[in-house]
């Protein structure tokens, strides 16, 4: 069958709905101001979907500094990676402060976050070497796994035993090879909020050889005494070997960034191809990366607002019968029973009817019957935004108890759910 032959046949799970979905459930589009109210199909929502932790987007003195390092250096500047041409004193020092903060020796900028941590495990591992990493990991992670040509192992989420279990297969592969093990697991996994096993994880390093990598995309900014990440919250950072955070989440920017021992972390900066063969950061990106910084480190109201709304939020959801799961950290979800085609228009009415804005997860991200109802709390919101929101979710529950939803159509997408189940 020719290429574009089989595409056309099977557009994929999301893909296929593209044509009916789109604007909407898929490819939304908020416009307005980043914060916690923004305009959605015509009309103001509370906004829950945008990993705005900080509230940094659009703080003043980051919107200032954006500009002027707009105006001074433009968007081209420096040109070039910075293997070659694209290396700057302000880029050394971000990626110095950065590694002074997360208490490490020595960091390494990287231009995106999701390419970056593919391209870290690539260049971290041998054919000869064996993976273990959590089976909930995020797709960045599960992507660079995929690139490794040797042998890969996953443990049951957060599943110490299964960990254990795998690690001693992984270890004798290893040895029998002629290779070594890297861990891999995630500070803060995104979609249920939960904090990795860290501490139960490097406890076994004085058991079993191995190396650990810890993605702490949504724990850097937001968790330990100063928003350090999960690895100072958990008092474990010193064994986290390599650690990686990005600035698509508190700093609410773009980039990421390593950081870990200075001869390990200087064999990355020569060997990660995605920053060998890539252009260097920007420097308005740079720039106002050490201003968010210095924010973060300088400001702790905004991480005490963020942890504020974070329990307003859940307590009142957990009060109010809601399952949020064993969340403990920024990352909201609310977990329900249902059809996608419930999910759907549960989501329909929370932004056409309540005017709240939040993502749904649903099959195949989840087994069958389950729904998630994302949200995910920011120092911007208010207490106001929390008291509606806790109001919607109740008459939407109810509703969904009583099976309201499934009587309802609400567009094709819809129709064509229900046909299939």
């Amino acid at each position: 069958m020719d290429i574009f032959e089989r595409i056309r046949a099977n557009m994929g799970p999301l893909g296929q709905y593209a044509d009916i979905a789109e604007g909407y459930y898929i490819f939304p589009k908020l416009t307005g101001e980043i914060g916690s109210r923004m305009m959605f199909n015509g009309q103001e929502v509370i906004c829950w979907s945008i990993n705005n932790y900080l509230g940094l987007a659009n703080h003043p003195e980051v919107r200032k500094i954006d500009a002027e390092a707009s105006a001074e250096w433009g968007l081209a500047y420096p040109m070039g990676a910075r293997l070659m041409t694209g290396e700057t004193d302000q880029h050394i020092r971000l990626e110095r402060e950065l590694a002074a903060f997360v208490k490490k020796e020595a960091g390494c900028l990287l231009n995106y976050g999701y390419q970056g941590m593919t391209s870290c495990i690539d260049s971290l591992v041998s054919r000869r070497d064996v993976i273990v990493y959590d089976a909930e990991s995020h797709g960045c992670i599960i992507d660079g796994v995929r690139l490794h040509l040797g042998k890969r192992i996953a443990f049951e989420h957060n599943n110490i035993e299964s960990f254990e279990k795998q690690l001693v297969r992984a270890v004798k592969m290893a040895e029998e090879g002629g290779g070594s093990v890297l861990v891999i697991t995630e500070g803060v996994f995104g979609m249920r909020g939960d904090q990795g096993k860290l501490k139960e994880i490097v406890a076994f390093k004085s058991k079993y050889p191995f190396r650990l990598l810890v993605d702490d995309a949504h724990g850097f900014g937001t968790l330990g005494p100063n928003g350090e990440g999960a690895g100072v919250e958990q008092g474990v950072q010193d064994e986290i070997d390599i650690y990686f955070g990005t600035f698509a989440k508190s700093m609410a920017s773009i980039g990421a960034f390593i950081a870990g021992p200075p001869d390990i972390i200087k064999f990355l900066k020569y060997n990660m191809r995605s920053q060998v063969f890539a252009k260097s950061l920007p420097m308005p990106l740079v720039v106002g990366g050490l201003k968010r910084l210095e924010l973060i480190r300088t400001n702790p109201s905004l991480k005490q607002q963020l942890w504020k709304n974070v329990n307003a939020l859940q307590n009142g959801l957990r009060e109010a019968g809601f399952d949020i799961g064993i969340t403990n950290t920024p990352v909201t979800p609310v977990f329900l029973k249902g059809h996608p085609m419930e999910a759907s228009q549960m989501v329909h009415d929370l932004r056409a009817n309540h005017r709240i804005f939040c993502s749904m997860v649903i099959y195949p991200i989840i087994p069958k019957g389950e729904i998630i109802l994302r949200l995910i709390p920011t120092a911007v919101h208010t207490q106001e935004d929390i008291d509606l929101t806790l109001a919607a979710f109740k008459a939407i529950s109810g509703k969904l108890q009583r099976g309201e939803y499934k009587a309802e159509v609400v567009n094709p997408l819809m129709q064509q759910e229900a046909a299939g189940a």
